[in-house]
């Protein structure tokens, strides 16, 4: 039996929630840095919400063939992420472990961001389109503080090995 474009996607989805919060989870336990270790516990818990909501949609799908509504959430970017920013900047450098892992997350995220705007963009069904809209948005927010982040150390790198053209 063949699945619906609409399981594939869900279970795509989960398996980026899935291997997004345990690549986070793993970078907070083995990093030095308090703040890049305080980030990536929230970004492991923002995906686990992820993926206990796909779950549901996943489980509501496959029983009934609709998607539940979507339910109100919280803003993806918090003043948390602002103070982290300025703390993660103070604490790596931009050739550690850490800042890799940050180049890693941003692939991850665009990833994540790719995948639910062209199911968005390709589904006629309003739950379904409301459900991908909604993760693209988060995983944008995610996306942005990570790339902020990472402009940043590049920035201190140029700057501290003389890189800038004038």
């Amino acid at each position: 039996m063949s699945e619906t474009k609409e399981i594939e996607v869900l279970k795509t989805a989960l398996l980026l929630e899935k291997r997004g919060r345990a690549f986070y989870q793993r970078v907070a336990q083995d990093t030095e840095s308090q703040a890049v270790r305080s980030l990536f516990a929230l970004l492991a818990e923002e995906e686990g919400k992820h993926v206990e909501y796909l779950s549901k949609q996943f489980a509501s799908f496959s029983a009934t063939g609709q998607f539940l509504e979507q339910e109100p959430t919280e803003d993806a970017h918090s003043a948390v992420q602002d103070i982290l920013s300025s703390e993660i900047r103070r604490q790596i450098s931009a050739a550690s472990y850490e800042a890799a892992a940050i180049s890693a997350a941003i692939e991850m995220e665009n990833r994540a961001v790719a995948v639910y705007t062209g199911r968005a963009e390709a589904s006629a069904e309003p739950r379904e389109k409301s459900l991908y809209i909604w993760l693209a948005q988060w995983e944008k927010g995610h996306l942005r503080f990570l790339a902020e982040i990472n402009d940043e150390l590049l920035e201190e790198v140029w700057y501290q090995s003389s890189f800038w053209p004038f």
